[in-house]
């Protein structure tokens, strides 16, 4: 677990650093890519340390799609990483600490994953507002022929 050793190494390296204590390396046919929290420093609360290494390995494959890729996690991936893991169509994920551990270590996120599984209501500020045009972006993804799917 070479991988999963250095994906903590470089989350200890982050902490000392100023950034968050998580690391990744996400592993490709093509290479090694690394990521570390940065959700400060770039003022990105979507700099996590999965989503920068699934970035590096998709900018470096030049495709949105990384199947095939395994990705080392030093935590558990939260509900936001867990998604784009899944939207990346990465294989195989492995991590070092659990949920318990980050929250315990001041890191909780289950103020997002108790709503999304339905523990407790969402206070979120979201309203559907029904529009007559809601449907026309769909509709204009499907008439382009030369669309990307993902």
């Amino acid at each position: 677990m070479k991988h999963l050793q250095r994906a903590v190494e470089i989350a200890v390296e982050s902490a000392r650093t100023g950034g968050g204590p998580f690391g990744c390396v996400v592993v490709t046919e093509r290479g090694v890519y690394e990521g570390h929290n940065e959700v400060v420093s770039r003022c990105d609360p979507s700099a996590h340390a999965e989503i920068q290494a699934i970035r590096a390995a998709a900018r470096a494959q030049r495709s949105h799609e990384l199947s095939g890729a395994v990705l080392y996690a030093s935590g558990q991936p939260c509900p936001m990483c867990f998604a784009a893991i899944r939207w990346a169509r990465i294989d195989e994920v492995y991590y070092a600490a659990t949920y318990a551990q980050a929250a315990d270590a001041g890191f909780d996120d289950s103020f997002i994953s108790d709503v999304m599984v339905g523990r407790v209501p969402d206070p979120s500020p979201f309203r559907h507002v029904p529009l007559d045009q809601s449907n026309a972006p769909f509709e204009a993804w499907a008439a382009n022929s030369d669309r990307v799917e993902y």
